[in-house]
């Protein structure tokens, strides 16, 4: 039950956005569209309800229920991201705003965008972490709750190699490519004046 309601939340999720963005900018209603996608938070709810009375009903603690707390921590870390640049390049293409600011390329800039990604997925790890800890609390067995501990580590395995690839961006920001003769050298790319939406 807990897989086919992660699958049911992830189609939600993408049904909601989409339902969202068409009546902000094609039905032009702002309001209504707006309240559709802040209806995106309520399926994490009903999924961490799912997962609780599973295991109030005497589940035993498995894979799935890990996997409900690391796709609960990803939305948390980085939905909000994906909503903004979805809405960014909705209101481009279907409500006459200027395109949505690209993410830096080159440079120190590259390196502090890929580190404020990488905080989402730091975020994501904390909330999952929370998530099983309350069910390990809850299951109180530790012989039951393996599965739950590895999904934990999971979370913040990945948060740390995530860590290093945004780290390495700092160590060695890529450089712009230089320009061939004939051709004007380009500009250092700079910090995107506006707030990003990726």
């Amino acid at each position: 039950m807990i897989v086919t309601l992660i699958v049911v939340c992830e189609v939600g999720f993408w049904v909601l956005l989409a339902a969202g963005l068409a009546t902000r900018y094609l039905l032009k209603m702002p309001r209504t569209g707006a309240a559709l996608l802040l209806c995106e938070p309520l399926l994490e709810v009903v999924l961490l309800v799912a997962t609780a009375v599973d295991l109030e009903n005497g589940a035993e603690p498995s894979w799935k229920h890990g996997l409900a707390a690391l796709y609960i921590g990803y939305t948390v870390g980085h939905g909000h991201r994906t909503v903004r640049w979805l809405d960014g390049h909705g209101a481009h293409r279907f409500g006459g705003a200027p395109p949505p600011v690209k993410p830096p390329r080159y440079g120190m800039a590259r390196a502090k965008h890929e580190g404020r990604v990488w905080l989402g997925t730091l975020i994501a790890a904390g909330v999952t972490t929370v998530l099983l800890q309350i069910a390990i609390w809850y299951v109180g067995e530790a012989s039951r709750t393996g599965s739950l501990e590895s999904w934990m580590r999971t979370a913040w395995r990945t948060a740390g190699i995530h860590g290093l690839i945004a780290l390495s961006y700092t160590l060695w920001p890529p450089k712009a490519p230089k320009a061939t003769k004939g051709e004007p050298e380009r500009e250092t790319e700079r910090e995107p004046v506006r707030a990003e939406r990726n």
